[in-house]
């Protein structure tokens, strides 16, 4: 299985430049961050979230963790963390826990953490363990159109 189609077309039809970094398989965004030589604050993580009956995809850096009840602030709704088996057949196209952080690929809303904003580069999964993509974070924010929003605490 290798990057999704629909991620890089997409980003091609947006004409924004990216790279796709191929590494050693990992499986954490941490191992990624670290391979990667990328500061986990601007490495970014996929979790996604269960609020009443939805799915919602949230991004966060590596180095920090959802706190869900700002997040059930933020939905409007108590949330919690998905199980695999709640969002697997979302994405049939990417390796379990590598979905790139552009919901709207998906027909799921986006959510992303305050705390990104602003990083001048962004480093996410892009579908495999042994890929990912590097691109402008003005250019991520662009085109992903997420919900900004303050809901990730950093990790110690």
């Amino acid at each position: 299985m290798g990057v999704p189609a629909r991620l890089i077309d997409f980003l091609n039809q947006n004409n924004v430049r990216y790279e796709v970094l191929h590494h050693p398989e990992a499986f954490t965004s941490q191992e990624l961050a670290a391979i990667e030589h990328v500061k986990g604050r601007n490495h970014a993580k996929v979790v996604m979230v269960k609020s009443d009956g939805d799915l919602l995809m949230t991004v966060l850096p590596t180095d920090h963790r959802i706190d869900l009840d700002k997040l059930s602030g933020i939905a409007g709704h108590p949330t919690s963390v998905a199980t695999e088996a709640d969002f697997k057949e979302l994405f049939p196209d990417c390796a379990a826990g590598t979905m790139p952080p552009f919901g709207h690929l998906y027909g799921v809303a986006t959510y992303l953490d305050q705390s990104l904003k602003g990083i001048d580069r962004i480093v996410f999964e892009a579908g495999t363990h042994s890929d990912a993509i590097k691109m402008r974070y003005i250019d991520y924010e662009r085109l992903a159109k997420p919900t900004v929003a303050e809901f990730a605490v950093k990790l110690h």
